[in-house]
């Protein structure tokens, strides 16, 4: 028996495509409401100044919480850095982030997305070291 659509034509369902390297885009850039949960992806600091080159590559996670808002966490210098990440008003890609570490440390970061799981931008944090930071793979 083959089901029919309400116009009496036959209906053969299909599985939805997958397509695992297509972006996930949340309610701001589409206009249709997400049903996914947060992206995680990595985040990449590298040396962008004499200070930063000292430390190296700097290594963390992104949280992309698909609502115009993330969490981070990274490892620096021996203290764990914590913070948020917000799209800034009439831009849909740019943000700002900030962050700060249990010992007083901070850090502020500008990035552009190009999808909700890659971009790129620069971090400063309290000592003046400067990175340039790629976000996911």
């Amino acid at each position: 028996m083959v089901p029919l659509d309400k116009h009496g034509y036959p209906f053969f369902p299909t599985p939805p495509p997958t397509h695992p390297s297509a972006p996930i885009y949340d309610a701001q850039q589409v206009g249709t409401p997400n049903k996914g949960g947060p992206v995680t992806i990595s985040a990449r600091l590298y040396p962008a100044n004499e200070l930063s080159s000292e430390t190296g590559v700097v290594t963390g996670t992104v949280s992309n919480m698909l609502t115009r808002k993330g969490r981070f966490n990274l490892s620096y210098k021996g203290e764990t850095y914590t913070g948020e990440a917000t799209r800034l008003s009439n831009e849909s890609r740019r943000g700002v982030a900030s962050g700060f570490s249990p010992k007083g440390g901070y850090m502020s970061c500008e990035y552009q997305m190009n999808t909700p799981r890659q971009g790129a931008g620069t971090c400063i944090f309290s000592n003046g070291a400067k990175y340039k930071i790629q976000l996911g793979n």
